[in-house]
């Protein structure tokens, strides 16, 4: 198939629909939606399309798999989550980093696991006597939390640095998860609950596992990628969320623009093109279509606030490129340094991204705290965007619990 060309809005707008976050995108992606299914099905239905969610246990409001989700299902119910990992319908491993998938595709993370397996052989042979307890004692009375192993043997955990701080049961349990002779199967709080593998994987997918060729499973791995980021191109280094090398990734992409599995996207006013599956390429023809008539969007009053590992955010690369917006996580930089917040989640308006929103919540006083709203500088900041933003910001306090807010400094960069 011959190169599509197309403008930045229109793969951008593509783009947002794949990921369910232009009005009515679950509806045309053939989706659940939340008065036709039950709530459990529409955030198993988001899962599946979107391929996985990302993880991470930083909460300013509440943690990033529920922020995404949020930001795509309408009254979005948190203990969803909890009930999905408890029945067995998603698991917790690497795929983007550590991610929440469909249970169904367990068998082609084979490859996966066997390379941290590998890696982690050494470690797992040393601490093999604490290993074999918390086995036995998971096998025995899982699930169970972290706190419920006792040791006063403290190890060189994954984060420990000149002094061995980490329980030895705990950095145990994290060899086991890594090393996927464990699960993760639920939450107490803070706490995650673990429980041996066995009672969490379906035996026929455990038994697919042994049995899975592992070039079927890297290829299934790389398809799965491609469907998650839906416009992507060869520089990313977790590319099929392997190890491959640059030459191993144009090669992946090479194979399937000779197969029309993927179709080359040159987009007006860049010089690299970018790629998308030939399944889709109908999808942005429509949109191409609508940029070249110069159709007024119906969809350019709603805001969304993003957390900062939403799938729209991981390749800083395709932002820049396709939103001409700059994104930097800073919560690891130096409080003094920080330039928008530890916890700044982009906002979308419509297509644009157009600033950012660093929240608070404080669950005992049900209060949201906006440390910061900032609007780029390209954005007209009118009287009725102000309105807009703060109702935005209203619904999202009440969505995540709060019943009052304050906004402490609107910065209109300049």
């Amino acid at each position: 198939m011959n190169p599509i060309k197309t403008t930045k809005r229109a793969l951008r707008r593509f783009l947002l629909e794949t990921q369910l976050l232009l009005p009515d995108s679950q509806s045309r992606a053939g989706l659940s939606t939340s008065g036709a299914s039950s709530p459990r099905q529409v955030v198993m239905d988001v899962i599946r399309h979107l391929e996985c969610v990302q993880l991470d246990p930083v909460n300013a409001v509440r943690p990033n798999q529920h922020l995404v989700l949020a930001a795509r299902i309408e009254k979005y119910d948190p203990g969803i989550l909890g009930e999905l990992l408890r029945t067995g319908a998603i698991f917790e491993y690497l795929a983007n980093a550590a991610c929440l998938i469909p249970m169904e595709d367990y068998p082609m993370f084979e490859p996966t696991r066997q390379r941290l397996r590998a890696k982690l052989q050494h470690q797992l042979d040393t601490h093999a006597p604490i290993i074999e307890q918390v086995l036995q004692k998971l096998s025995a009375e899982g699930p169970l939390p972290s706190k419920a192993f006792d040791s006063e043997l403290r190890v060189h955990g994954y984060w420990d640095n000149v002094q061995a701080k980490t329980k030895a049961t705990s950095h145990a349990l994290n060899l086991l998860l890594d090393a996927a002779q464990i699960a993760i199967v639920g939450r107490e709080g803070n706490q995650r609950l673990f429980d041996v593998r066995e009672r969490v994987v379906p035996a026929e997918l455990l038994q697919q596992s042994e049995q899975i060729d592992p070039h079927e499973a890297s290829e299934a791995l790389l398809e799965k990628y491609f469907r998650a980021y839906r416009v992507f191109e060869p520089s990313d280094p977790r590319l099929g969320w392997q190890r491959l090398s640059a030459s191993e990734r144009r090669e992946a992409i090479d194979r399937r623009l000779r197969s029309g599995q993927v179709v080359t996207v040159e987009v007006e006013g860049l010089t690299k093109p970018y790629y998308i599956l030939g399944a889709d390429a109908k999808r942005l023809g429509f949109y191409a279509e609508e940029e070249q008539a110069g159709l007024a969007h119906a969809d350019q009053d709603q805001v969304r606030f993003l957390p900062p590992l939403d799938n729209l955010l991981w390749s800083r690369k395709r932002l820049e490129d396709l939103f001409s917006y700059s994104y930097r996580w800073e919560i690891y930089t130096p409080a003094h340094k920080r330039k928008y917040g530890y916890y700044a989640m982009p906002i979308l308006l419509g297509d644009r991204l157009i600033g950012r929103m660093d929240p608070r919540l404080d669950a005992k006083k049900k209060h949201l705290t906006v440390e910061l709203l900032q609007i780029e500088p390209q954005v007209k900041f009118t009287k009725t965007l102000e309105k807009r933003l703060r109702k935005a910001v209203d619904a999202f306090a009440r969505t995540h619990g709060a019943k009052t807010v304050s906004i402490e400094n609107i910065w209109v960069e300049s």
